[in-house]
């Protein structure tokens, strides 16, 4: 059984910084790119980042280029949102994904809410 458990959510001031964890177990973690996303309060879910299979290419959302960054660590099934410099439109519930076999696995996701 696919499982992805994110953690590390909370409240933070503007400004301030939060690592977000992501730990995955029921399929090859390595084989696959993976990544985050967020919905914020009446809006759709939306990506933030992604990182590919070895970790070696990423991508971001316009909006959060330059303050977040992810990562993983395929020798312990987890990934990582290392997001810095807050702000209030920050404020979400964040969520890994992976996608293959054409399905789409999420986790249960983490608040996290930024503070002006």
């Amino acid at each position: 059984e696919v499982q992805l458990v994110e953690s590390g959510g909370g409240l933070v001031q503007a400004g301030g910084s939060l690592r977000l964890s992501c730990a995955a177990s029921g399929f090859t973690f390595d084989d696959y790119a993976i990544g985050w996303f967020r919905q914020a309060p009446g809006k759709e879910r939306e990506l933030v980042a992604l990182i590919s299979s070895a970790g070696s290419t990423t991508n971001y959302a316009d909006s959060v280029k330059g303050r977040f960054t992810i990562s993983r660590d395929n020798a312990k099934n987890l990934l990582y949102l290392r997001m810095n410099s807050l702000r209030p439109e920050d404020t979400a519930v964040y969520y890994c994904n992976a996608h293959f076999g054409g399905y789409d696995y999420w986790g249960q996701g983490t608040q996290v809410t930024v503070s002006s």
